[in-house]
């Protein structure tokens, strides 16, 4: 038994081996060497999962509430622009309400007094050129009287021609006196403005007006009524009527327009001041 089995055992192990070896065994073991093991594919799967980005839940949560947080936004951002008080309560509606109200009448009210003070400026400035208007006539009309100032105006010339015998200081005063009572306004006598200090008086060398001695003719300018003047002067008894009594001459002209340019320097006050004004009346 045992010698038979022997043979039989080296008769099979030959027959298998052969077919591998002579039809192709260089062919299968490029085969094994071509084909990946198991523990080389399980290493490239290793290494993948690892190279690869790997979200843990604790992200996941974080992206869906940022994602939550930016549509919440663009809602609410929309919502403003297009309704901003839509979402707002009846108390909260109503309170804003009286805000705008009360602000409307606040505005309201400084308009008016913005109008007020816009009329109390304008009738303040129409009333301070009024006024100025006004002074600048009083002081012209007060420089005119008191001499200060030069004046052009209808009236009269008188001439004055002496006789024999030099006219006395009174005759002067007479011719003054008619012409202030038929309402002259301004007089000047040869080159000396009439005031209301002004003063005729009998000196040597003749009469003097203001310290200043008139020589003849003695030409008087007169502003005033033409009408009223002239007759005045020419009453029987009156002015004219002593010039021609004391020998001298008198002509008196009406003219349309009398030059006076004398003028007279006030001097100044000792004792006399202005009284102050009070801006409140």
């Amino acid at each position: 038994m045992a010698d038979d089995d022997v043979p039989a055992v080296a008769d099979e192990e030959p027959r298998g081996e052969e077919p591998r070896g002579a039809s192709g065994g260089e062919g299968t073991h490029v085969a094994e060497h071509a084909r990946p093991t198991a523990s080389g594919r399980s290493a490239w799967r290793t290494l993948a999962r690892a190279a690869s980005p790997r979200a843990t839940r604790t992200q996941a949560v974080v992206a869906l509430l940022c994602g939550l947080l930016g549509f919440a936004i663009v809602v609410q951002v929309s919502s403003t622009r297009e309704k901003p008080l839509t979402g707002l309560r009846q108390n909260e509606l109503v309170r804003i309400l009286d805000d705008t109200t009360r602000r409307g009448n606040e505005l309201a009210r400084q308009a008016e007094s913005l109008r007020e003070q816009l009329d109390e400026l304008e009738s303040g400035n129409a009333d301070q050129k009024a006024l100025l208007t006004v002074a600048r006539e009083r002081a012209a009309v007060q420089g005119i009287l008191s001499g200060r100032l030069p004046a052009v105006g209808p009236g009269v010339t008188i001439r004055i021609s002496e006789g024999t015998e030099p006219l006395r200081a009174t005759v002067y005063r007479a011719i003054l006196e008619e012409l202030r009572n038929a309402g002259a306004e301004v007089v000047q006598v040869d080159d000396v403005r009439i005031v209301a200090s002004s003063s005729f008086v009998d000196t040597a060398q003749g009469v003097a007006l203001d310290g200043t001695v008139l020589t003849a003719p003695v030409v008087w300018e007169v502003i005033g009524s033409a009408e009223t003047i002239m007759p005045a002067l020419e009453i029987p008894g009156g002015a004219m009527a002593q010039v021609r009594n004391a020998g001298a001459t008198g002509e008196v002209v009406a003219r349309d327009e009398v030059k006076v340019t004398a003028i007279h320097e006030a001097p100044a006050t000792r004792w006399a001041v202005p009284v102050p004004v009070d801006p409140a009346s």
